[in-house]
Parts: structure tokens; sequence; C-alpha cells
């Protein structure tokens, strides 16, 4: 379901959060459905539940998912999910596209390797 990678530089919440999402973006998991406690799924990834709440407190600011008392997580019904995540992305990609243009990166570079060229 979702893999840690202790030498990735990204914190475990991060990746824990990136995981669910991908998930959720892919169809995986569909809206309505329940997610693990954060303790069952702390225990399923042996980290400690913090991280887990964490992951899942920002996964809720972000309109993934929703919190019932007294019956647990489910993911949340977004009919934008690929869009949003999309503009997270953007967002996320424009600094690099700015440091490369200021680096002389041409469209014809940016092109080839969006297109994969000199792989």
């Amino acid at each position: 379901m979702i893999h840690l990678d202790y030498r990735d530089t990204r914190p475990i919440y991060e990746q824990v959060k990136d995981g669910l999402r991908k998930l959720m973006v892919t169809g995986m998991l569909r809206a309505g459905d329940k997610l693990p406690s954060v303790r069952t799924l702390a225990v399923d990834l042996a980290i400690n539940p913090n991280t887990i709440q964490r992951a899942y407190s920002q996964l809720e600011a972000e309109g993934y998912i929703v919190s019932v008392s007294g019956k647990g997580t489910f993911v949340a019904q977004m009919e934008n999910q690929n869009e949003v995540r999309r503009a997270e992305v953007e967002a996320k990609l424009r600094p690099l596209r700015d440091e490369l243009r200021s680096l002389g990166m041409t469209a014809q570079e940016w092109t080839q390797l969006w297109e994969g060229g000199n792989e």
C-alpha cells in the first residue's frame, strides 16, 4: 500500500501523505472508503502514530480526507482530485522552470527533457 524509503530526504509524514494521496488520485482509494485508524496504520508501517496523525491532518486540510468523530477517517468526495493535485505539482514545478531558464535552458531543450530525450 504505502512504501517508506528511509533514505529519502522527505520526512516520513510526507511520504505517508504522498503515498495515500497517490492511492486516492489513482483510484485505488475511492471517495467514501474508510482509511485505517491512526494506530493501525502506524503499526502496519512500524512508525509513530503521531507521524500518521500529522499526515492525516494535512490531507484533511488539503481536502483529501474527512474525519467523522466516532466513526473514522474517510476519503473525501472530490470531483476534481486530479485537478487539485496537478495544480500542486505545477506550483512546485514553476520555480524549477524559472531556475532552468535563468541557467539558459531553451524551450526546445525543455521540450526535449519533457519528452524524455537524453535519458
